[in-house]
């Protein structure tokens, strides 16, 4: 396997090394872990970093409001990934109060979706909005979510790939890869192929495009290379270290979808620490995550409303403002992320790993 040298990191956004001189439960702690560090090594950066999660003293509403901030969007058709739930469901509901011509929600399961679009409705009576059936850990639902798409739909302004799974024990998607990497990158990299040529023919016509990459700063746990290749070395990693590496491939591959196709904007977001169904399974299972959600939660831990602030400045800022390929912070906060996120040449061979994996599974 060709190896990828670590690129060197910011001083603003320190990286720990992986292996022995973490535990594996304090990697658990996932963002925690990060506090922890940038508070004892770079108090003043750490400040500067957790400052805007410190919902007691600060909302993010009072620099992004939906309401005001969100254009007409009369004629604009939209998909959002897990959008029955979560982060993705209040996107849902925020954006089809300005008017759009259709919505698309896609989900693995049609009972949820349906509740989802029952409520939102029930807000909004105007909103067409349309389940679409995805299972993005199968390459064969992506493809027929896709087919059933461009068969009712000739444009699509926004593609919102919100939709992921965090720390999930260990398994594998229906075509055999990790099943955070396979479907976090590969299925939202799928879907985002399968759906390009309705984006670039919107485009075409003037229309300011855009793909949204759901991201985390939990991209800074990816393992050392930032992307592993090879199977094998990247089973041998840790749940956390696997999430993290799927999260920086959402980063790469918005840059890289904004070099290759710079008509569409395309950019990757961290939503903040937020209340969702995400953290679940490992507040169940997991002690040191319970304890720190639950002491910590209430300092730096957003509600959805809030979490849901970034992703929409995202889909609905003046083109002007958002960088295309760029990663942001909550709201609206350019940053650089970790070394391996504005590393070019990892960003690229990602990008062609990835086209030669689709093409030998047929896409």
């Amino acid at each position: 396997m060709e190896t990828t040298m670590p690129p060197s990191q910011s001083t603003s956004v320190p990286q720990s090394k992986r292996g022995t001189s973490l535990t594996e439960s304090f990697a658990e702690l996932l963002d925690f872990r990060f506090l922890i560090y940038q508070s004892i090594v770079h108090p003043l950066e750490a400040i500067e970093t957790y400052l805007p999660h410190l919902s007691v003293f600060w909302s993010a509403s009072k620099i992004f409001t939906p309401d005001q901030d969100i254009p007409h969007l009369q004629g604009r058709v939209i998909l959002v990934t897990g959008g029955n739930t979560g982060l993705g469901k209040e996107s849902v509901r925020q954006l089809a109060q300005h008017h759009p011509a259709h919505i698309w929600l896609a989900a693995r399961t049609s009972a949820k979706a349906q509740v989802a679009i029952s409520e939102i409705n029930d807000a909004v009576p105007s909103a067409k909005l349309t389940f679409l059936q995805l299972d993005l850990s199968s390459f064969r639902s992506i493809a027929s979510a896709a087919r059933d798409f461009t068969s009712q739909s000739s444009r699509l302004d926004i593609l919102l790939n919100n939709a992921g799974i965090m720390a999930v024990p260990e398994g594998m998607t229906e075509e055999g890869y990790e099943i955070q990497f396979g479907t976090n990158h590969l299925g939202h990299a799928l879907l985002t192929k399968l759906l390009l040529p309705t984006l670039l023919s919107t485009a075409e016509k003037g229309t300011d495009v855009r793909i949204v990459n759901l991201s985390s700063e939990g991209h800074k746990l990816a393992p050392t290379g930032g992307i592993l290749f090879d199977k094998s070395e990247l089973d041998a990693q840790g749940t956390w270290a696997r999430y993290g590496q799927s999260k920086l491939a959402n980063i790469l591959h918005a840059r890289e979808l904004a070099r290759r196709y710079p008509s569409v904007t395309a950019v990757s977001v961290h939503p903040g620490f937020v209340r969702t169904e995400l953290y679940k399974p490992n507040q169940e299972t997991n002690l040191l995550v319970r304890c720190g959600t639950s002491v910590m939660g209430p300092f730096i831990m957003r509600d959805v409303k809030q979490g849901a602030l970034n992703q929409l400045w995202a889909v609905a800022a003046t083109k002007g403002d958002v960088v295309n390929g760029a990663y942001y912070k909550p709201v609206g906060q350019l940053s650089n992320g970790s070394g391996y996120a504005h590393d070019r040449s990892l960003a690229r061979r990602l990008w062609e790993w990835t086209e030669k994996e689709l093409v030998a599974q047929g896409y």
